[in-house]
């Protein structure tokens, strides 16, 4: 699936642009940005570069902006007493965790950002902060860091094991 959207963009788009897209959506994110890559033949650094890039781009949007939308569907919407809900434990566990297990809470978001497997990624990570109360300044570098974790492991299994089994 991935390879038949990725040969579709990149008809209209530029390789580059392709993958830049592909690392900024929500599940596919750096981890499909980076095969992404592999199979449009971007050469490594870029690639690596353009998929970070990409991939922490809305890493502040939605640390900055998913209470707001949390605040405005609690008012409006056919979810209010969901987004009423994820308000509530987001003011009251959310801060008494990051107050009593600081250090704990980043060092999770890290590695739930870092473990490239479905689900997992900056963009989760980013709500999970965002839920738990965490501001901007202290949950932006453990997700970074998580994304360049990601970043490596998945370099190594799209660029380097291929070329590996080539030898």
């Amino acid at each position: 699936m991935l390879e038949s959207i990725t040969l579709f963009l990149d008809r209209y788009l530029s390789p580059e642009l392709v993958i830049f897209l592909i690392s900024m959506l929500p599940i596919l994110e750096l981890r499909m940005g980076l095969v992404a890559a592999a199979l449009l033949d971007v050469p490594v650094l870029p690639a690596t570069a353009i998929c970070v890039i990409g991939n922490i781009l809305p890493i502040p949007i939605i640390l900055l902006f998913v209470k707001k939308v949390l605040l405005f569907l609690r008012s409006h919407g056919p979810i209010k007493r969901l987004a009423a809900k994820f308000i509530n434990i987001a003011m009251t566990k959310g801060g008494e965790i990051m107050k009593k297990y600081p250090r704990q809470v980043q060092l999770g978001l890290f590695l739930f950002v870092a473990i490239p497997l479905p689900g997992t990624g900056a963009w989760t990570g980013s709500l999970i902060a965002a839920f738990l109360g965490i501001d901007l300044r202290k949950a932006f570098p453990p997700i970074c860091l998580g994304v360049l974790g990601a970043g490596t492991i998945m370099l190594v299994i799209t660029y380097f094991v291929p070329w590996l089994i080539t030898l």
